[in-house]
């Protein structure tokens, strides 16, 4: 198994064709439509830095991304990673592959970022690697207004790799907007 990285516009086609199929697969569940993937979903987790798990016959086992984002801490914007697209294949789960591209977006994000985060109902597999439930209120920013999240508020994780700015985890939280989940 071969750990592979690079952004969107580096990496071959038919691997981001993998990816998306990845992605569809995994977030399949006929008892909750409402959560597949859908291209929102597929458009947030373009235009950043991959990390993907490749087998021997050069197919995704296990997949995220990190994208820029402006967060918003308590009036403070941060520079932040932003993670999406996170699934293993289900013939692989539970073999640590999800845990070596996390550990390694991870790295990413404390080279180049001030904060990470994602939104997430599996908060047992991100707190292992460091993240923390953000515990504050969540706001989305559209134009010059804050509009209140309060669906996201119990969905939020951050990984503090600038510890000088010690975000308060209780400080209210907002993302910029976009199409689709905003968080």
């Amino acid at each position: 198994m071969e750990l592979v990285e690079g952004h969107t516009d580096e990496l071959p086609a038919g691997l981001l064709i993998d990816v998306r199929q990845l992605m569809d697969a995994a977030f399949d569940d006929p008892e909750h439509p409402e959560e597949a993937f859908d291209d929102d979903d597929w458009g947030h987790t373009v235009g950043g830095i991959h990390v993907l798990v490749v087998d021997g016959d050069g197919r995704v086992v296990a997949h995220a991304s990190v994208v820029d984002r402006i967060i918003d801490v308590g009036g403070r914007p941060l520079r932040t990673g932003y993670v999406e697209g996170v699934a293993t294949r289900a013939d692989a789960e539970g073999q640590g592959h999800g845990t070596r591209v996390m550990t390694r977006i991870g790295e990413l994000i404390a080279e180049r970022h001030q904060l990470g985060a994602l939104g997430t109902g599996a908060f047992h597999f991100y707190e292992r690697m460091g993240w923390e439930r953000w515990q504050g209120p969540s706001f989305v920013r559209i134009g010059d207004e804050l509009h209140r999240t309060a669906d996201d508020d119990d969905g939020i994780m951050v990984l503090r790799v600038d510890r000088s700015l010690a975000p308060d985890l209780a400080a209210p939280i907002s993302c910029d907007d976009r199409p689709g989940d905003v968080w």
